[in-house]
């Protein structure tokens, strides 16, 4: 059964997981979490991680558009890439939010507060 209020966070969380379903995306979300709010250059990110040229555009244009990674061009060649650490935190927080709602007893390791 549906909650119509939950849908939208449903949609959008279904939407972000879905961009992670893939090793490679997932280690590079990663590898940009690790670096900071600086990001790294496309080539920096690459070497980082092992997968380079158009693999690697397709997935940093896949992760972008689910809202986990931003992009900027600096200069007239150089784009950078950083992590969007509001989103990733949004979706962190979509599945503890409820975190033993429905336990029997009170959680103690993962208390959501």
């Amino acid at each position: 059964m549906k909650h119509e209020s939950q849908t939208p966070a449903l949609t959008l969380a279904a939407s972000s997981f879905a961009a992670l379903g893939s090793e490679q995306r997932l280690l590079v979300l990663r590898t940009l979490v690790r670096a900071g709010s600086e990001g790294l250059s496309i080539g920096t990110l690459g070497d980082r991680t092992g997968v380079t040229g158009s693999t690697l555009t397709h997935h940093l244009k896949l992760l972008a558009s689910a809202g986990l990674v931003k992009q900027q061009k600096q200069g007239r060649t150089t784009i950078c890439a950083a992590v969007a650490y509001e989103e990733v935190q949004a979706l962190a927080n979509f599945l503890l939010t409820e975190c033993c709602a429905d336990a029997a007893s009170q959680c103690t390791e993962h208390d959501n507060g």
